[in-house]
């Protein structure tokens, strides 16, 4: 199992900077790779940016530019800064890690999510 918490949420205003993160507990040896998604009520969760066991970083040609993904190994955590915050950017942010397994399948874990709200 792996359990996932995110931080760093909150209330800022437009312009602004946050940075997201997102602790991992568990069998964390073994993820593949940890992802950054967002979700707003009615839509579906997008996927923003990921990084993989190798460091390999992935972004969502929206955020580009804006959105920078990172991790410390040491305390089994992955950031997401966020840049230049717009209010579209309001949304629960959550993080998920892809794990495989001895049998040949894939697991996905998520976090409970952290709300980020952008004030203009």
């Amino acid at each position: 199992q792996v359990q996932l918490v995110e931080s760093g949420g909150g209330l800022v205003q437009a312009g602004g900077s946050l940075r997201l993160s997102c602790a991992a507990s568990g069998r964390t040896n073994s993820i593949n790779a940890i992802g950054w998604y967002r979700q707003v009520p009615g839509k579906q969760r997008e996927l923003l940016a990921s990084i993989s066991s190798g460091g390999t970083t992935n972004y969502a040609d929206s955020v580009k530019g804006r959105f920078t993904i990172s991790r410390d190994n040491a305390d089994n955590t992955v950031y997401l800064q966020i840049d230049s915050l717009k209010p579209e950017d309001t949304a629960v942010y959550y993080c998920n890690a892809r794990r495989s397994t001895a049998y040949g399948t894939t697991l996905n874990y998520w976090g409970q999510g952290t709300q980020v709200t952008v004030s203009s």
